[in-house]
């Protein structure tokens, strides 16, 4: 399966929200999680689209400070179980007290996406044969939205990195 070329990475202004994001590390690469602590919460949602989002964060951010349990990564993975709602996962590097802590283990491999939103169905898809082409199987899909909104039209990209749990 063909590599899908992603945007050049370019010098920008941090926005002081989300922080600039590098495509490069992230792109078609194989890791393996052995207990990956996460802050895990809920978010609701309306066809998808977050409506608790930002809130959530903050308040878990808030905790995750207190703790001094911030991952360098910024790492947050949403499980899109329902149309409804979502849970979750911010990466921790300790326990942080008052939040509910999980932990997610296990092979996965990523692809990164750039474009809008409305192409997470497609990038599914994709994802799912690029998996098929390595000879595994998808297990469950997790999305790393890496900026929001507002910083993806501030940065000029709106980069999602899919996690696929594979077996």
């Amino acid at each position: 399966m063909e590599q899908t070329p992603l945007p050049a990475t370019r010098e920008v202004e941090p926005t002081g929200c989300c922080p600039p994001f590098d495509p490069v590390p992230w792109q078609e690469k194989e890791f393996v999680w052995d207990n990956k602590p996460f802050v895990a919460d809920h978010i609701i949602s309306f066809l998808h689209m977050p409506l608790t989002l930002g809130n959530t964060v903050k308040k878990d951010a808030k905790k995750i400070a207190r703790a001094q349990a911030d991952s360098p990564e910024y790492l947050m993975l949403i499980d899109e179980n329902s149309k409804w709602g979502a849970d979750i996962y911010l990466e921790v590097t300790k326990v942080v007290p008052g939040a509910r802590m999980t932990t997610i283990s296990g092979a996965m491999m990523t692809k990164v996406f750039e474009g809008p939103y409305k192409n997470i169905g497609k990038w599914a898809k994709e994802m799912d044969d690029y998996v098929k082409s390595k000879g595994k199987t998808v297990e469950k899909i997790y999305f790393f939205y890496t900026t929001c909104p507002k910083c993806a039209k501030a940065y000029g990209n709106n980069y999602v990195v899919l996690f696929a749990k594979v077996s």
